[in-house]
């Protein structure tokens, strides 16, 4: 991602590079207002490819040839072969963690150990040191996260309040960590040094992170949980359809330590996935016969019922009508929809790149930075319309650190300056995007649209005001040395 070039294009002005952004985004509106949630299953993906459109018959009347922009489109696929791959693990894994018995586990223990009250900032905390100790938001939310959001739905949580608590841990420890690639970018795009990048940003990250906890410990305590459920109930019925046991913990500490190690994520959900397959086989012998549709349990069997959790639709029935919503998994046919999603993305981003949009649009938003704060306010700007235009979030890192990165030495700004913002403003944010390809993923993998995490994602989008608060004070903002 640091080699991702900038294309500029002079024949390109503000006004048309910003056309395709307000078709696109007039659409994207009118659109989730007549499907609603529904705006997922594939036309908010058509408006997608219009909006690529537009911009392509922009692209056309300024120059710019249709191989150029197909070329580009190619790039911007090639960039998220590692999601689309990720998100299909994704899937296999939760099926077989399902039919293991591990996510049910999870589920199990959780209600008797998280007290609904403090399950909110619970699941904040639980979900930073998961990321902090992986560098990976997507890996806190496909293990951990999955199990919180049984756990909120099964005490009578609002699922959107439980992810938005899922993702303002995961991208605490996301944004924290060393081992995170978005920590390492930011500086390398800047031009500043890793520790002293974590460091400087922890100015503005850890208040933040307090803020979140503080609201969410206040939402915890006000809302009415366990309405109509009896945990007791659910227990029982946890216990009677699974072979509960501390020994199902095996798989997830283990997914947990490869990454942690450093094992290329794609490796970690792999093995994931097939212990989860075997520990199925050995703790859930009659789940697994149940989803293979045979009569007995053979070594075909078992291969089908293992198969058919990791690839298609799986659910386990219990004596509970709560826990038979949260017991069922669409494999990895589920994550198509997300995928399918953040390919119309990447073309829409591609046709935008190739065209000079992007660059156009940063230098717009470089040239009102006329004072130190502007230029603050510029940058968090540019990563915004970036997550919203390329669809991605290392590109809402590297277009505005190439781009600013000069303007931040010449008013005797410290890159520390920079890196931090980029983080602030491009990582955290990606996932409040539903078509860019952090919103899209958390969305599928979690089970819940990013219209109802919005509003309760509350450290990615409190993140950019805390660093422009700063800018603003000019508090804790490092100066070169002279």
């Amino acid at each position: 991602m640091e080699n991702n070039k900038i294309i500029a294009n002079k024949e390109l002005n503000i006004y048309e590079a910003l056309l395709p952004v307000v078709v696109l985004v007039a659409m994207l509106a009118y659109n989730v207002y007549i499907y609603g949630e529904d705006a997922l299953s594939g036309s908010n993906q058509f408006i997608l490819l219009f909006g690529g459109a537009v911009a392509a018959i922009v692209g056309f009347m300024n120059k710019v040839s249709y191989k150029s922009m197909i070329e580009e489109i190619s790039s911007n696929f090639k960039s998220t072969t590692g999601a689309i791959l990720i998100l299909l693990f994704v899937g296999a894994l939760a099926g077989t963690w399902l039919i293991s018995g591990i996510i049910p586990a999870m589920i199990y223990y959780g209600l008797q150990i998280l007290n609904p009250s403090i399950f909110l900032p619970a699941t904040v905390v639980i979900c930073a040191i998961i990321s902090i100790a992986t560098g990976s938001s997507w890996t806190t939310s496909a293990t951990v996260g999955i199990a919180l959001i049984g756990i909120g739905k099964a005490i009578g949580l609002p699922l959107g309040m439980v992810a938005g608590a899922v993702l303002s841990g995961a991208y605490f420890g996301d944004k924290m960590s060393p081992l995170s690639d978005t920590t390492n970018l930011a500086p390398a795009m800047a031009g500043a040094e890793l520790f002293d990048h974590i460091r400087y940003m922890a100015l503005t990250t850890v208040p933040t992170i307090v803020i979140t906890i503080i609201i969410f410990t206040t939402l915890g305590i006000t809302q009415d949980t366990l309405g109509q459920t009896n945990p007791e109930e659910m227990l029982s019925s946890i216990k009677a359809t699974f072979n509960i046991s501390p020994l199902l913990f095996i798989v997830p500490i283990t997914v947990v330590v490869l990454i942690v190690k450093k094992a290329p994520p794609l490796v970690a959900l792999m093995i994931g996935t097939l212990l989860g397959g075997f520990f199925a086989v050995i703790f859930q012998p009659e789940i697994v016969q149940s989803v293979s549709g045979a009569k007995t349990l053979n070594f075909k069997s078992a291969y089908k019922g293992v198969m058919n959790a990791m690839t298609v639709d799986s659910a386990v029935s219990t004596n509970n009508a709560i826990l038979n919503d949260l017991f069922t998994s669409g494999g990895m046919v589920g994550m198509l929809g997300t995928i399918w999603l953040i390919m119309c993305a990447m073309v829409f981003g591609g046709v935008m790149d190739a065209i000079g949009a992007l660059e156009r649009i940063s230098a717009a938003l470089l040239s009102l930075a006329s004072t130190a704060f502007g230029l603050f306010a510029s940058t968090v700007a540019s990563c915004l319309a970036l997550n919203v235009t390329a669809s991605d979030q290392y590109l809402a890192i590297v277009v505005p650190g190439k781009m600013f990165s000069k303007a931040y030495e010449e008013k005797g700004l410290h890159p520390v300056n920079l890196s931090r913002t980029l983080e602030d403003s491009g990582t955290v944010t990606s996932v409040l995007i539903p078509w860019n390809t952090c919103g899209a993923y958390q969305a599928g993998v979690l089970g819940v649209p990013t219209v109802e995490y919005f509003a309760f994602a509350i450290f990615n989008y409190l993140s950019p005001f805390m660093t422009l608060l700063y800018a603003g004070l000019h508090f804790k903002i490092k100066e070169l040395v002279k």
